[in-house]
């Protein structure tokens, strides 16, 4: 499973910091970070361990604004 966040669609509502730890405040740019990622043209990307999964969903669920996309190995979107 992998998550992709788009830092410039980001509103900075930090539900996801609430819903996975991978997600940090960044209160002086006041949006999220996604730890541990890569930039891939402006959208950051990490892998999701197992033990994980369901956190990371929760967290794209909660974005107000759908800056948090979740795939499975596949590359299927699980959550928009």
């Amino acid at each position: 499973m992998r998550i992709e966040y788009d830092y410039d669609t980001c509103i900075g509502m930090f539900q996801c910091v609430e819903e996975w730890d991978a997600f940090e405040r960044d209160e002086d740019a006041g949006k999220a970070v996604l730890t541990d990622s890569e930039e891939d043209g402006g959208v950051f990307v990490r892998a999701v361990p197992e033990d994980a999964e369901l956190d990371a969903k929760f967290a794209a669920r909660t974005c107000p604004v759908d800056a948090i996309t979740v795939y499975d190995d596949d590359g299927e979107q699980l959550v928009p």
